[in-house]
């Protein structure tokens, strides 16, 4: 029984890694859909103009391409950030079955862990694209 104690004891140690890891994932997938709720609720604005029989200026029509590129980022980064915490749900419970189960499961373990850092990075390249464009125009005054 005390064998049984310390073996889920260890799987719980080497658990926390990653659990830490999904908790900043979570806190990306705020920042994302934050951005992405931005981005929707000016395209609504600039779209309301039409709707209230404003005419949309060249600015305006660059604007909104911009918007739907912005977007359509956010939205690859936010299916990359869901894909890592899967990874990393799946490593911690690949963690655990295999203390109960007691079979050799480190490749399987490494290699989700690789495809998680992978995903999360293509996700914080996105990010850095969507910022990115997002200042691209931004006009500043002095």
């Amino acid at each position: 029984m005390t064998s049984d104690i310390s073996t889920i004891a260890h799987a719980i140690e080497l658990a926390l890694a990653p659990v830490f890891l999904l908790v900043a994932v979570g806190a990306m997938l705020n920042v994302l859909t934050t951005r992405l709720s931005r981005a929707v609720d000016r395209s609504r604005v600039l779209h309301g103009r039409v709707g209230n029989s404003e005419q949309l200026n060249e600015d305006d029509d660059v604007e909104l391409g911009i918007l739907s590129r912005r977007m359509r980022i956010i939205n690859v980064a936010v299916i990359m950030c869901v894909i890592c915490a899967l990874l990393i749900c799946s490593v911690v419970a690949i963690i655990f079955l295999a203390s109960i189960v007691n079979i050799a499961v480190s490749v399987l373990i490494v290699g989700c862990f690789v495809a998680a850092m992978m995903s999360l990075i293509g996700a914080l390249l996105c990010l850095l694209r969507e910022i990115y464009l997002a200042t691209r125009k931004m006009p500043i005054k002095h």
